[in-house]
Order: structure tokens, then C-alpha cells, then sequence
């Protein structure tokens, strides 16, 4: 199977990433079939950080290659997904919202007690 993913290029703390067309039993810099753009996480400027073939990039998920969640979330944000691609990764993306808002509330109401349970030792 052909995965979409990211080979990473650059320096040491200094990174820049290749989205590659790659067979998924390959290593992570191995041998690619096809280049399908780059990522650049250190450009400050949004239009110089990613750079995507859009319609190679969907001639590789019509034929059913499958992109890594983190080529996934590129894609879904660059509008490059099909739609039921699209629908599952929004699916994703609100769970995993909602995990973090249910974290949140929880140590908001952990705080909250332990702060009724501090005011109760000063009283008593």
C-alpha cells in the first residue's frame, strides 16, 4: 500500500519535511515514488510554509494511497481531501476537541474542590 507522508530534510533543529508518495514498508527516508510538496514549520510567513501539487496529491488518494494522520490534518486544512475523507477527519477533529474540553472541565472542577476543600480546613 502507498502512504502519503512526511520525510523529513533539514539540519539539526532546523527541519523541513518532503510530502512523499512512499510504500508504507519503506523506512521513513527511503526510496520515493513521488514528490508531492514540501513543509517548512520554521517560516513565519504562512504562504512560504507549505507548498502542495494538489492534483497529484489526488490522483494518489483516488488510486488509494493513505496519508499519515499529520498529512491528513495538511491536507484536510489545504481543502485536498475527498469527502469522505473530509467528514471522517472533521469527525476526528471534533473528538478530539471535545477530549480536550472534558480534560478542562475536569481539572477546573478538581481545582474548584480543592480550593472548598482549603477554605473548609481554614474554617474548621
Amino acid at each position: 500500500m502507498v502512504r502519503i507522508r512526511l520525510q523529513r530534510q533539514g539540519r539539526r533543529n532546523a527541519p523541513f519535511y518532503r510530502l512523499n508518495a512512499i510504500d508504507q514498508r519503506t523506512r521513513r527516508d527511503g526510496r520515493v515514488i513521488e514528490a508531492l510538496g514540501w513543509f517548512n514549520p520554521l517560516e513565519k510567513d504562512a504562504e512560504k510554509q507549505l507548498s502542495l501539487n494538489g492534483e497529484r496529491i489526488q490522483y494518489w488518494l483516488s488510486v488509494g494511497a493513505q496519508p499519515t494522520e499529520t498529512v491528513r490534518d495538511m491536507l484536510g486544512r489545504a481543502e485536498l481531501l475527498p469527502a469522505k475523507m473530509k467528514e471522517q477527519w472533521e469527525a476526528d477533529r471534533k473528538h478530539a476537541r471535545d477530549v480536550v474540553e472534558q480534560k478542562k472541565a475536569a481539572a477546573e472542577a478538581e481545582a474548584a474542590a480543592a480550593a472548598a476543600g482549603e477554605g473548609e480546613k481554614a474554617q474548621g
